[in-house]
């Protein structure tokens, strides 16, 4: 292999074309473009006048055996991601799925389960936000225990308005069938791998969704779930497509400290200098009116920090090919391992699951279920088939 990975694009859309464009600019020293694919004979004379000397396929096996690539990333609609990461993988081929890693847990199982026998391949997910400094440092925060066990998380993420003729434009879009969901499967997997990933996966959850609420669509625009992580502790995640002016906040509280987050980009953190309940234990009603009263210094109680990085557009995405890159020539460590993209899937299955049958659902709920009931909803749309 050369110094360089010569990545094979599959889907020149908007995703793809960012990423073949990042590569040409630069942006990815360590990687190239190999080939593009696209099923659309339009995206052919694209890629010809954009992209002059790359191989062009319009079938993904074709470019997987044509030896033009070792690396591929899949741009595809999510239900193909899964089957695309196995036929790559299959081939020697190193694989970055873009998210979600796809629709439901068991076709997700089973392409982690090929992966994991392929562990000479690099198998990675294009989480673009466990790229961005400020919340890398967050969860070098938590991890470190400053500011305690978690009691309590909310995330409000209502900054993704779509219109509806954002809906409109394809006839895959907000469907069952087509796209697997709404917000959750296409607009919030970033904040749902990143809740995660920096507070824990939870033990069950309960949601209210509203379906075609503002919208005239089949799937989700507004969702409300609240998660248990077990000890008590509890979150909250809200979001909606119907929100113009939008809400991006996301709160931490642990028991010796708190993290705000605003827009993504500042975050507050405030350390207790004790436990809050030894600080709860060791006050006298004189002590709560000298502090309600402004009398008592709060230095003498907690610590506060601001915390902001400036993020140039395309960095994240670009870091992320970049460290796939990396991993796949020297060993560099992913910053988003293929296998965690099983997780936002799993979480949104479970909100999805909650919010059809009325009940609070396990994250270790019946995958046949959840499935079961997809299917219903693929059969009335009558547009598309059937999974399994």
């Amino acid at each position: 292999m050369s110094k360089k990975v010569r990545l094979g694009i599959i889907g020149l859309g908007q995703q793809g074309g960012a990423y073949a464009r990042f590569i040409q600019d630069g942006l990815v020293p360590n990687m190239e473009v190999g080939a593009i694919c696209d099923t659309d004979p339009a995206k052919k004379d694209l890629a010809a006048s954009q992209f002059p000397d790359v191989p062009f396929h319009d079938d993904y096996i074709t470019m997987l055996e044509s030896g033009d690539v070792d690396a591929v990333v899949t741009c595809v609609p999510h239900f193909l991601h899964p089957e695309m990461g196995i036929e790559t993988l299959k081939r020697g081929i190193h694989a970055l799925v873009e998210k979600p890693a796809g629709v439901y847990t068991k076709q997700v199982k089973e392409l982690n389960d090929f992966a994991a026998g392929k562990p000479e391949l690099s198998f990675a997910i294009m989480f673009n936000q466990r790229n961005n400094p400020l919340y890398q440092r967050l969860k070098e925060i938590v991890d470190a225990g400053e500011i305690g066990s978690i009691r309590r998380t909310n995330w409000i993420i209502t900054t993704w308005w779509r219109p509806q003729g954002y809906y409109n434009s394809s006839e895959w879009r907000a469907t069952w069938g087509g796209e697997g969901g709404g917000v959750l499967v296409n607009q919030a997997p970033h904040q749902l791998d990143l809740w995660q990933w920096i507070c824990g996966v939870p033990k069950s959850v309960y949601a209210k969704v509203a379906y075609g609420f503002r919208r005239d669509i089949a799937v989700e625009d507004e969702v409300t779930a609240v998660v248990d992580y077990g000890d008590g502790a509890t979150g909250v995640f809200v979001t909606a497509t119907h929100d113009l002016t939008g809400t991006d906040r996301f709160e931490i509280l642990g028991d010796q400290g708190k993290i705000v987050v605003t827009d993504s980009k500042t975050a507050t953190v405030t350390r207790l200098k004790r436990p809050e309940r030894e600080l709860s234990d060791g006050m006298g009603m004189d002590d709560v009116r000298k502090l309600f009263m402004g009398e008592l210094n709060p230095a003498e109680y907690y610590t506060t920090e601001v915390i902001e990085f400036e993020s140039a557009w395309g960095a994240q995405h670009s870091g992320v090919l970049e460290n796939f890159a990396a991993n796949i020539l020297d060993g560099t460590p992913l910053l988003a391992p293929g296998s965690d993209g099983i997780n936002g899937v799993r979480l949104a299955n479970a909100i999805h699951l909650s919010s059809w049958t009325g009940r609070e659902v396990g994250l270790d709920f019946d995958e046949n279920e959840f499935l079961a009931e997809l299917n219903k909803r693929i059969a009335d749309e009558g547009k598309f088939p059937e999974r399994s």
